[in-house]
C-alpha cells in the first residue's frame, strides 16, 4: 500500500462564504419557530421566577450561588458534599444526547442548540431588515451607499442588542436578578458581572451574526461523534434519491423522458442555513433542521408529485421502497435495543436521583481529625484527638443541635469555645467548629479505637452520624 504526501498548498479550513437562507414555510419551520420561542423564553425569564427561600437568602428560583457554594432549582438545593447530583444531572444530559441522536439524528442540532437557536433569530432580524433571500444577496454584492450603510448599521445594532440581553441574561443566574440589574446599572456590579456580560456579548454576536454555520463545522465536536450514535435505522433527513433522480427540469418537450420526481429547483439548497445540498446524501455541516423537506414539498405539492422526496428517512428505507415492501412503522424504528438501553439507562439514573433527592436529611455532617499532630499527650497524661466538624443546616430557619458520641473508649468531648455540647446553626448556612476527644488521665487506650459522632436536631429529632477513630502512642511509646 503506498502512502501519498500531504499537499501544503492544501488548507483544512475554507473561508466562509456568505449564506443567505430563503424564507419557507411549513410543518418544521413552525415547529422550530414553536421551540425557538419556548427556549428563548426559558432562558431570558428564568431568574426573573420568584421563590419564597426565608430572609437568609435570595428568592430566586433559580440560582447558582458560587459564593457559598450551593444551586437552588426551585424546591431543591444543592449543597458542595451533594454535587453528585449535579455530576448525575451531566451524566443524564450526556445519555439524553445518546438517545436522541440514535433515534433521530441530530436532532438537538436542528432544533434546540444554542447556536441554533440564535442564529435562526439573528437570520429572522436580518430578513426582516434586509428582505428576503435576493435581496440580500444583491445587497451583499452592491458597494456600499448610504442605504447599504443604513441597514448594516441597523442590523448590527438589533444583533448587539440581543446580544447584550443574552449575556445579561446569564449573569442572573448567579445572583438575585433585580438587585443584580440595578447594580449593573448603577455601576455597582463586580467587575467580574461586567466581564462576564462583555465576553457573553461578544460571542453571541460574533457566532450567531458572523460565524454560524462555521461553529458547527469546525468548533462544534459533536458532528465528529455523531458517527458512532448513528447506524442505518436512524432516522434521519435523506433525499430519496432512488425516488428523485434522474434529476430535470420537467417540461413539455421531455414529458416522456425517464425523469425522477426531482425538479432540480435547488429550493432545498436556498432554504438550508448551512447551504448545502441534502441531494449529495449525508454530511457533517448537515444539523437536519428539516427546512429542505418544508422547501421541497412545497415544490412537489405544486408540482402534482407525491410529498417526502426529502423526508426523514433511513438508510434502510433505500431497499425497502425500491423493492416495494411496505415501509417499517416508526415505533419500531426508534424502539431497537441500542435506544432501548439509553433510555434505561438515562431514566434509572433519572429515577434514582429523585429518590435520593425526597429521601436526603435536611441536616449535613462531615468529621475531619487532625492530621498533625494525629494526638496530643497532655501534662496529667490523658490522650486528645482533635477534630474538625461541619454542621450544614438546610432548613428555612435556625436550628439547634446537640452532639454526641459512642466509642468503647472512656473518653470526654469538648466544642471549643462552647460549654455545653448544644450549639445553633443557623438558616441556610455550614457552621464549623473544633472537637476535642480526650481520654481519662492516665489511661492506656489502644492504639486505635473505633468512635461515632453523632448530631441530633433539637426541633425535628432528625439525626445524622459519622464514623472515625482515636489515635493514641503505640504500646512501647507510653514509657514506664
Amino acid at each position: 500500500m503506498s502512502t501519498q504526501a500531504p499537499n501544503p498548498s492544501q488548507s483544512l479550513y475554507a473561508a466562509r462564504v456568505p449564506i443567505f437562507p430563503r424564507r419557507v414555510k411549513g410543518t418544521f419551520r413552525t415547529l422550530k419557530w414553536w421551540i425557538m420561542g419556548v427556549t428563548l423564553a426559558i432562558y431570558y425569564l428564568t431568574p426573573w421566577i420568584r421563590w419564597d427561600r426565608g430572609p437568609a437568602m435570595p428568592d430566586q428560583a433559580v440560582l447558582v450561588d458560587l459564593a457559598n457554594r450551593r444551586f437552588f432549582f426551585f424546591w431543591i438545593e444543592i449543597w458542595p458534599q451533594q454535587f453528585i447530583y449535579v455530576a448525575g444531572l451531566l451524566i443524564m444530559a450526556g445519555l439524553g444526547l445518546f438517545l436522541f441522536t440514535s433515534a433521530l439524528g441530530r436532532v438537538w442540532c436542528g432544533y434546540t442548540c444554542p447556536q441554533t437557536v440564535w442564529t435562526d433569530l439573528f437570520i429572522t432580524v436580518e430578513r426582516w431588515i434586509e428582505g428576503d433571500r435576493n435581496a440580500r444577496v444583491r445587497l451583499h454584492q452592491q458597494g456600499w451607499d448610504a442605504r447599504k450603510a443604513r441597514l448594516r448599521a441597523t442590523k448590527w445594532l438589533v444583533w448587539l442588542l440581543i446580544a447584550v440581553a443574552t449575556g445579561g441574561a446569564w449573569v442572573f443566574y448567579f445572583a438575585d436578578a433585580p438587585t443584580l440589574m440595578s447594580d449593573l446599572f448603577t455601576g455597582q456590579a463586580p467587575f467580574v458581572a461586567y466581564a462576564s456580560v462583555g465576553v457573553l456579548t461578544a460571542t453571541t454576536f460574533v457566532f450567531g451574526g458572523f460565524m454560524r454555520e462555521q461553529v458547527c463545522i469546525y468548533m462544534c465536536p459533536w458532528p465528529r461523534i455523531q458517527a458512532a450514535m448513528m447506524d442505518d435505522k436512524t432516522i434521519t433527513v435523506g433525499y430519496r434519491s432512488w425516488r428523485g433522480e434522474p434529476r430535470g427540469k420537467h417540461r413539455k418537450k421531455n414529458a416522456d423522458a425517464d425523469l425522477g420526481d426531482c425538479i432540480d429547483c435547488n429550493a432545498c439548497v436556498a432554504v438550508c442555513p448551512m447551504g448545502i445540498d441534502i441531494r449529495d446524501g449525508q454530511q457533517l455541516a448537515c444539523i437536519t433542521c428539516a427546512l429542505c423537506i418544508d422547501a421541497c414539498d412545497d415544490v412537489m405539492a405544486k408540482v402534482g408529485k407525491p410529498r417526502g422526496l426529502i423526508d426523514y428517512v433511513t438508510l434502510q428505507d433505500e431497499e425497502i421502497e425500491t423493492r416495494g415492501a411496505a415501509p417499517i412503522p416508526l415505533v419500531k424504528r426508534i424502539l431497537r435495543p441500542r435506544t432501548i438501553l439509553y433510555f434505561v439507562m438515562w431514566s434509572a439514573i433519572g429515577v434514582g436521583m429523585m429518590v435520593s433527592l425526597f429521601m436526603r436529611d435536611s441536616i449535613d455532617l462531615t468529621v475531619a481529625r487532625d492530621r498533625n499532630p494525629t494526638f496530643v499527650v497532655l501534662s496529667d497524661g490523658a490522650i486528645r484527638n482533635g477534630y474538625t466538624i461541619k454542621v450544614a443546616n438546610q432548613n428555612q430557619e435556625p436550628h439547634d443541635f446537640v452532639l454526641s458520641f459512642r466509642s468503647d473508649l472512656p473518653l470526654t468531648a469538648e466544642i471549643q469555645g462552647l460549654e455545653w455540647l448544644e450549639f445553633q446553626v443557623e438558616a441556610d448556612k455550614l457552621r464549623q467548629m473544633r472537637l476535642f476527644l480526650t481520654t481519662l488521665p492516665f489511661a492506656r487506650p489502644t492504639e486505635r479505637a473505633e468512635v461515632e459522632i453523632w448530631i441530633e436536631d433539637l426541633q425535628t429529632r432528625e439525626r445524622a452520624q459519622v464514623d472515625t477513630f482515636f489515635l493514641a502512642p503505640e504500646p512501647g511509646d507510653w514509657g514506664p
